[in-house]
């Protein structure tokens, strides 16, 4: 593969990457589908030159309320763009920006923040009237600041500070601290990771390498979480190759079908779990995915009947769904990448070749050995990439190494040529079942009617499958006996609306939560049962 001609910088400052763009791409277009909360005068059409102008404004606002290098800033707020570009700000004054999840419910936010240790706190009116109203905010914060433009008690708005003097970037070493993420929390309260420009290079680079083709060629649509890391390193590719930007932050397929039709993009990313929504695309009036060359799917294992219907909705010539495997705390690991062809004879846990040259990964036994080839066992990576700890929790982080290398808390197999197949997350294996993941693709290949199904375990440890249907509609018990006859023995199957699934951010699914739901239910059942008697 040919590399790109200028290679970016040894590290990735957030705070330079829209100063840079603009320098390279001035006036190349930036759409979003609703108005920046703080600053929403300007409207939902922009340019590289534009935004990065926002950026530099929002970072002196910032400095003129106090902010100082090196202090970290959690950003905690309704969902909108400006969540990404006031943290953008907050490195550009030299800063820590620490992202915090609007999803995040006001306990977690509470906890995370005395973790963080007097952070700055930048939120709005809507959070501290809701989800943080009874959390100790003043208490567990240096100072608290106000993004959108709805006043709160005393506390001072970022868009009141109008025409304050502008100010030079400020860059950290490449080694401190650039930023601090959290994990989905699927399994309890979630761990802040600490990221460093150069660690967060690492990771720019591979994405940057597969991106080459696509170079200023096709429109990009984004809808991802604006808190995770992926969303900035997607900026980044893009920014420096000069593609037209269409930044979505409802995935909703009505509100997505319009945009689309309207900008084409050929090239659109979404969490896996959305684009589960977009079947809905397909045959949609005025075509909406016609246009898509490429689909990008992250974060998380896609199903093949999701991967299939997607590419076949595309009318241009070789449609690719490139798919990357990674984890918050390492970035990408595994790639791989389907055609219409392909995408038939995908597994679903086939998640393609280590990538070569910047990661390198082992299957270990319970003992911490090294298996053959082919055989599972526990995932282990080294690569420079990996975040430098656990915030607050340094053992944890710790506790997490083998002789050097990061156990990545999946179960999987290493193939031909190094290519990666998963099994499950280590904690969500339930008996005899070789895969959870496995039986879900096989269900929903088999049940068109299937929004989602999730296979956890029950109160005495039995698999259950929690099911959501289109448009929540009955499902059919003699077409379910038929789809699972072959099947390992299953619990009756439990039905959820779509949208009370419990999930993160980036729409995964929260399995240990519906598990624990599931417990308490249980209890509760045997305690009223108790009393009855």
């Amino acid at each position: 593969m040919i590399l790109p001609a200028r290679l970016p910088d040894l590290a990735f400052y957030l705070g330079q990457m829209w100063q840079k763009a603009a320098e390279k791409h001035p006036a190349v277009p930036v759409t979003l589908d609703a108005p920046l909360a703080t600053l929403p005068d300007l409207g939902t059409a922009f340019t590289y030159a534009t935004l990065a102008d926002a950026v530099d404004d929002l970072a002196a606002r910032l400095w003129e309320l106090g902010v100082r290098p090196s202090e970290r800033v959690a950003v905690h707020k309704s969902d909108n763009f400006d969540i990404a570009l006031l943290a953008c700000a907050v490195a550009r004054a030299g800063a820590v920006p620490v992202m915090l999840s609007a999803a995040l419910p006001g306990d977690i936010v509470e906890q995370l923040l005395r973790r963080l240790d007097q952070p700055w706190l930048i939120t709005d009116a809507e959070k501290l009237t809701g989800p943080l109203d009874g959390v100790p905010v003043r208490d567990l914060t240096r100072r608290t600041v106000l993004a959108g433009t709805s006043p709160h008690q005393d506390l001072p708005l970022i868009s009141e500070l109008d025409g304050v003097a502008r100010r030079p970037s400020v860059q950290l070493h490449p080694s401190q601290p650039a930023l601090i993420t959290h994990t989905s929390g699927t399994t309890g309260v979630s761990k802040l990771m600490v990221h460093t420009a150069q660690a967060l290079f690492h990771r720019l680079l591979p994405q940057q390498v597969i991106a080459w083709p696509i170079r200023k060629k096709e429109t990009v649509a984004l809808c991802m979480s604006f808190v995770h890391s992926r969303f900035f390193h997607s900026l980044g590719v893009f920014l420096n190759y000069g593609n037209p930007l269409v930044i979505l932050a409802d995935p909703d397929p009505e509100k997505i079908a319009p945009v689309f039709v309207r900008h084409r993009p050929g090239l659109v990313e979404t969490h896996p779990n959305n684009f589960i929504q977009w079947e809905d695309l397909v045959g949609a009036p005025g075509a909406p995915l016609s246009s898509v060359r490429y689909y990008s799917s992250t974060f998380d294992a896609i199903h093949p009947r999701t991967i299939q219907r997607l590419l076949a909705a595309s009318r241009r010539p070789r449609p690719l769904l490139v798919q990357l495997y990674g984890q918050s705390e390492t970035g990408p690991i595994s790639g791989a990448w389907y055609t219409k062809k392909t995408a038939a004879r995908n597994d679903g846990r086939d998640v393609g070749y280590v990538l070569p040259g910047f990661i390198r990964l082992r299957v270990v036994d319970e003992s911490g050995r090294p298996v053959p080839r082919g055989k599972s066992g526990h995932l282990e990576l080294r690569g420079r990439g990996r975040i430098m700890t656990y915030l607050g929790e340094h053992e944890r982080f710790l506790n997490n190494f083998n002789d050097g290398w990061w156990r990545l808390g999946d179960m999987g197999y290493l193939g031909k040529f190094r290519k990666l197949h998963l099994i499950d997350r280590e904690i969500d294996q339930i008996g005899d079942i070789d895969s959870n993941l496995e039986l879900e693709d096989v269900l929903m290949s088999r049940l068109d009617e299937l929004l989602e199904v999730i296979i956890v375990a029950g109160a005495d440890g039995e698999p259950v499958p929690v099911v959501c249907t289109r448009g929540d509609a009955p499902l059919d018990p003699e077409r379910w006996a038929k789809a699972t006859a072959d099947l390992p023995a299953l619990a009756e199957p439990v039905q959820w609306p779509f949208d009370e699934v419990p999930r993160t951010s980036t729409w995964k699914v929260r399995r240990v939560e519906i598990t624990r739901m599931f417990h308490e239910k249980h209890e509760k059942n045997a305690s009223d049962a108790g009393s009855a008697d």
